[in-house]
């Protein structure tokens, strides 16, 4: 987990995964960057984190009765988009960042769906969300935010992708610690040009989608001023120690006709106090790419809805408005999937038919293979649909199963929070049945002698002080940099 030895705390999630206790709701989440990342990169797929305690994954699509549920996992970092999912334990101190950071394969899965859901959640906003709400009030409640977003920086470029080509009638998100809504009209152009987000007009630059500068950082004590009233409990929102990366590629949605933008010529920008004939002979992975205007999104025929509604929540702490209770009517096209009971989690069919076209893509290796198109995808999804309605429709082996079972040791008091030996890596029982199931291959696997391998050249454990970034960039405090900061409060 990404939060440095003085803030951790163990909280009451053990209870849950021993067994002790049960979550009295079933309860769906997508993870966020203060999570236990190495379980759930074990249930990539979605998955049993506890009984009735559900992971879409890092990015899913299921149904719970008629409602059609979309997730994305992660927050937003440009220069981390194209990356594989890489990071293997043990972590160094920038993959327990990076592990968090979405990617664009998952991204590219979501904007396959051709037909209409009705919840889309992600942890990290859309981009530019908070100008579709009471932006002035927003503002107030967090002066910090205007800046970053008149600048274009706020939120998630992913997973405005995704809302704008899903269109759900509910948007879920969390991370910025506030209660907030919003509402997109589809019906009008504009609410889906990000160029057009702000009252001033602002475009967006490179740089400043390059960046998420509202990542949770919490290696050092809060100090920026708010006008909310003060809770010596609560971390408050900090700058990121990546920011002074260089950027990375955003690769945006292919278009029909198009690869995506990973293999267009890069313009150099300027970059204060470096003579150009240095910048010029520096490799191309260090010229910062321009970025091309976001694309404007294709939608299907099937997808009809043209408002999306957006909430988000503040912290689970008292006097602090972090629960709404509401009816959700579904707009969706009702499952085809018969089941005995009127509200159970199913497999998506189009979901399913997606996650086969692509499964010959091993997310764990770079590089990634760039986005070839809809019109590339769209014969192969057709094809893996009719296999899914032939192998598991008809078979009724859509029900999600569920089949939580325990992989790491529960928390055990007397070890504590500072364990002397690295984690270990797990194959998570729910991935190998879910890939027996769509017969494809489980690249979330290996042998106990890679593993044990990879364990034996690691540094050893150090619960103190951070042993530094893998590429030499750590700063000596814990898993992160400078920095204010904020958390959830697992206490």
């Amino acid at each position: 987990m990404s939060v440095p030895p003085k803030y951790r705390a163990i909280g009451d999630f053990h209870e849950y995964y021993s067994g002790t206790r049960t979550a009295p709701y079933l309860t769906l989440f997508v993870g966020g960057n203060h999570e236990a990342s190495n379980h759930l990169w074990e249930l990539y797929y979605g998955g049993w984190v506890a009984p009735n305690i559900y992971y879409l994954g890092a990015a899913n699509v299921i149904n719970y009765g008629p409602l059609r549920i979309a997730g994305l996992s992660g927050i937003w970092k440009g220069y981390h988009y194209r990356r594989s999912h890489d990071e293997r334990l043990p972590y160094g101190s920038d993959e327990v960042k990076s592990i968090y950071h979405v990617r664009e394969l998952d991204t590219r899965k979501l904007l396959q769906l051709r037909t209409q859901v009705d919840i889309g959640i992600s942890h990290d906003w859309p981009n530019g969300i908070e100008w579709k709400g009471d932006w002035k009030q927003l503002f107030r409640f967090k002066p910090h935010f205007e800046a970053d977003a008149k600048s274009g920086r706020l939120g998630s470029v992913a997973a405005k992708y995704v809302m704008d080509r899903l269109r759900p009638k509910w948007w879920f998100a969390a991370h910025l610690h506030c209660k907030f809504s919003a509402v997109v009209n589809y019906a009008h152009e504009a609410d889906f040009n990000t160029s057009t987000m702000t009252p001033a007009k602002a475009s967006i630059e490179a740089s400043h989608l390059l960046e998420n500068t509202d990542e949770i950082d919490l290696d050092a004590d809060a100090s920026q001023p708010t006008k909310t009233t003060c809770n010596d409990d609560e971390i408050d929102l900090g700058t990121d120690d990546e920011d002074d990366d260089p950027a990375g590629i955003i690769s945006k949605p292919a278009i029909d006709g198009e690869s995506s933008n990973a293999d267009t010529p890069k313009a150099p920008v300027e970059t204060k106090g470096v003579p150009s004939d240095l910048r010029d002979q520096l490799p191309a992975a260090f010229t910062r790419p321009a970025l091309s205007s976001a694309p404007q999104p294709v939608c299907p025929e099937a997808i009809t809805n043209k408002r999306t509604h957006f909430l988000a929540l503040d912290k689970c702490l008292p006097q602090r408005r972090f629960l709404q209770l509401m009816d959700v009517d579904p707009i969706s096209v009702p499952s085809p999937v018969k089941s005995d009971t009127p509200c159970r989690l199913t497999y998506d069919k189009e979901w399913l038919a997606i996650i086969r076209t692509f499964s010959s893509v091993d997310p764990l290796t770079s590089p990634i293979p760039p986005d070839l198109g809809e019109s590339h995808y769209l014969p192969l999804i057709e094809a893996e649909e009719a296999w899914v309605d032939k192998n598991l429709v008809t078979a009724n082996q859509m029900a999600i199963p569920e089949n939580f079972e325990p992989t790491a040791p529960s928390y055990d008091p007397s070890v504590g929070l500072h364990p002397k030996e690295h984690p270990r890596e797990y194959t998570n029982p729910q991935t190998v049945a879910f890939c027996k199931l769509l017969d494809i291959h489980n690249f979330f696997d290996a042998s106990e002698g890679e593993r044990e391998e990879r364990s034996r050249k690691a540094p050893a454990v150090d619960a103190g002080g951070g042993r530094g970034g893998r590429r030499g960039r750590g700063r000596g405090k814990g898993f992160g940099g400078q920095g204010r900061g904020r958390g959830r409060g697992y206490k």
